[in-house]
């Protein structure tokens, strides 16, 4: 029996070259639609990412506990906390570095990486602590129980509205406003609101639950050498169903995470590591795999490469105005147009960073947190 899948990585692959791309236009005002994430309620492509990274890694955490027979020895948990540490201190790393503007009364607590961090660590310790024919309770519990809490704890028929909901008034409440993203603008005014707030990481958890999920299941299917292909799609199928059918009520909203959004994201990732497995494990077709199994099997260190990259061509200036724009308006723009070239200058800054995670996966470096 495998012990490993090879579309596991593809599939990581993929939503890390995603996540490099949407993430890195090359202006935002000429963006396409499907490459900017909703602005509230709704969906679009660019969505999809950032869940079905956490779907990864709980797929991932199946095969990583193995090793340890699925027991939660002292070893084992420090092993986790530990890990859970080092992605918050890359994430301040990643955002702060060289630190020369570094001001504690301005940090953002949480990001992409906390995020991942503290569901990776919930996960951990629950599938290692209780049976898995519990885990599908335990995970519809979570979401209802999300949708209980942003119900009744935000303002009365302003529940999913973004200055007054229950995800904000926690983190005002803990961090702060100084301590939250300032990205998002209401009515002309930036409004603090993080998209990876506390509460909104309880949903975030039953994602990468899924993940571990679906892991279980493709394990279960290869000792018995069957194939995942039509009970993933089916499975995958209904929980779109059952998603749109809950948005009437309790709308998509990634930014809120909410347990519609969960369930569609899975649904969708249920159908695309289904015709992964299909294609490679058993037809066995892995022409043109090594692009992705390079951000695949380095994930973190792509996330890094691409975020420090990023953050100096923001603060680099050229000509008043920061490196980034100057590519765009300087190389892009003036050989592709407005939007595509945005989108050339983001196809390019994926090719970068592959290229800098190809010279490591030539020399079998992984970067293992």
């Amino acid at each position: 029996m495998k012990t490993r899948f090879l579309s596991l990585d593809i599939l990581r692959g993929i939503t890390l070259a995603g996540m490099i791309l949407v993430n890195n236009a090359g202006n935002w005002q000429f963006t396409y639609a499907p490459l900017l994430h909703a602005e509230w309620n709704g969906f679009t492509p660019t969505d999809l990412v950032f869940p079905s990274f956490l779907f990864m890694v709980g797929v991932a955490m199946r095969f990583s506990f193995k090793a340890f027979n699925y027991e939660l020895t002292p070893a084992v948990r420090n092993k986790i906390l530990k890990r859970t540490l080092y992605l918050f201190l890359i994430n301040y790393f990643i955002f702060y570095f060289p630190f020369t503007h570094f001001s504690f009364e301005k940090l953002r607590f949480l990001n992409v990486l906390p995020r991942i961090a503290l569901s990776f660590c919930a996960v951990s310790f629950l599938t290692l602590q209780v049976p898995s024919k519990w885990l599908t309770w335990i995970n519809a519990g979570i979401l209802f129980s999300f949708w209980a809490i942003l119900y009744f704890f935000g303002d009365a028929g302003l529940w999913m509205d973004i200055s007054s909901n229950a995800v904000r008034k926690l983190d005002l409440f803990l961090f702060g406003e100084s301590h939250l993203y300032h990205g998002n603008v209401v009515n002309g005014i930036a409004i603090a609101f993080d998209p990876e707030g506390l509460l909104s990481t309880l949903p975030a958890i039953s994602t990468c639950l899924f993940g571990y999920q679906v892991s279980l299941f493709l394990e279960n299917q290869a000792k018995e050498n069957k194939s995942a292909l039509l009970s993933l799609l089916g499975w995958g199928a209904v929980l779109i169903v059952v998603a749109l059918i809950w948005d009437q009520v309790f709308p998509i909203n990634k930014k809120l995470w909410t347990s519609s959004f969960v369930l569609l994201c899975a649904g969708i990732d249920f159908i695309l590591i289904g015709l992964l497995n299909w294609w490679m494990e058993t037809k066995e077709r892995h022409f043109g795999n090594t692009f992705f199994l390079v951000f695949g099997t380095n994930s973190i260190l792509a996330y890094g490469i691409s975020e420090v990259i990023a953050i100096q061509l923001g603060n680099y200036q050229i000509q008043d105005m920061s490196a980034s724009e100057w590519l765009y308006w300087h190389l892009f723009e003036p050989i592709f147009g407005k939007y595509n070239g945005s989108l050339a200058y983001a196809i390019a800054f994926v090719l970068v960073c592959w290229s800098i995670c190809w010279v490591f996966w030539k020399k079998k470096i992984f970067l293992k947190v």
